[in-house]
């Protein structure tokens, strides 16, 4: 196989790779809270051929003699896009829509025998029954809700309103006019790349997070005491999905050409090599 089918092969495929990411972010553009991903790439392996032995490396030439032979483009990253999404009223009391654009929700996601403090931007609670008394809060898949110690927030069933305070404590009042105040479980992303993803919208430190050599504390910050100040939230509304439907449309497109066009480079290499086998 020729250079050209190689470099376009190489290629088509890390460009089938962004096609999934912008189907992807297509099909979340109803999810609450969605974070877009956008892909960026970089050029693969390149050969140098040193063709001309006795260039003059004093002539004043700023690039390298020589050819250069490259064997494609590769997906170098996936960002996730923080930029806020729209918020929308509901009118629902256990909604809440995060005003801030790096701040989540922290949930204990429970998949199979395993527990794991996960985060989510998808403010859309539920309450479910832990006994007859006894009312714990969940998001739309069962995972509780945490507060800012890590604990499933439950309260007695017999309340009367749920209403959001300032910097993000749910005040629970009861039929008897007590009230018990819950600080919402709410941090502070600083370094999203390095956060995996889960599934449901949840997001998660890595599985090998230990071998990264990164102090938590550069990823993420759990936002209590004082630092609750800066927590913004906004009770009955919620984040919709930040993507764009036009945007992520044009890209594709874009893409579709740019598969298309190394398509049609493989389809000239092989009618060149047919001219040349076919050669008397």
């Amino acid at each position: 196989m020729n250079r050209t089918m190689i470099t376009a092969a190489n290629t088509m495929n890390q460009l089938q790779k962004h096609l999934d990411i912008i189907s992807n972010n297509i099909a979340n553009a109803q999810t609450t809270g969605f974070k877009k991903r956008q892909a960026s790439f970089s050029e693969m392996f390149v050969q140098q051929f040193q063709n001309q032995p006795n260039i003059d490396a004093e002539a004043g030439r700023l690039t390298p003699g020589g050819i250069r032979y490259g064997v494609g483009a590769k997906l170098s990253q996936v960002r996730i896009s923080l930029a806020q999404g729209s918020i929308v009223h509901t009118g629902r009391d256990l909604d809440f829509a995060l005003t801030v654009e790096n701040q989540y929700f922290k949930v204990l996601a429970r998949r199979g025998n395993q527990e794991t403090v996960s985060f989510t931007r998808d403010g859309a609670f539920y309450l479910s029954p832990v006994n007859e008394d006894q009312v714990i809060l969940v998001n739309g898949q069962g995972d509780p809700v945490l507060d800012e110690n890590d604990n499933p927030i439950v309260f007695d069933g017999d309340f009367r309103d749920i209403r959001l305070q300032d910097s993000g404590v749910l005040s629970v009042t009861y039929d008897d006019g007590t009230a018990r105040e819950i600080p919402l479980g709410i941090v502070e992303v600083h370094k999203p790349q390095l956060l995996q993803q889960i599934g449901d919208n949840l997001l998660s430190l890595p599985e090998n997070f230990a071998e990264l050599n990164v102090p938590e504390g550069e990823i993420l910050t759990n936002l209590q005491g004082g630092a609750r100040i800066g927590i913004g939230l906004e009770q009955q509304a919620l984040e919709q999905s930040n993507v764009d439907i036009g945007e992520e449309l044009t890209k594709m497109i874009q893409v579709q050409r740019a598969y298309q066009f190394q398509a049609r480079s493989i389809t000239l290499a092989d009618q060149m090599m047919g001219l040349i086998n076919g050669l008397r």
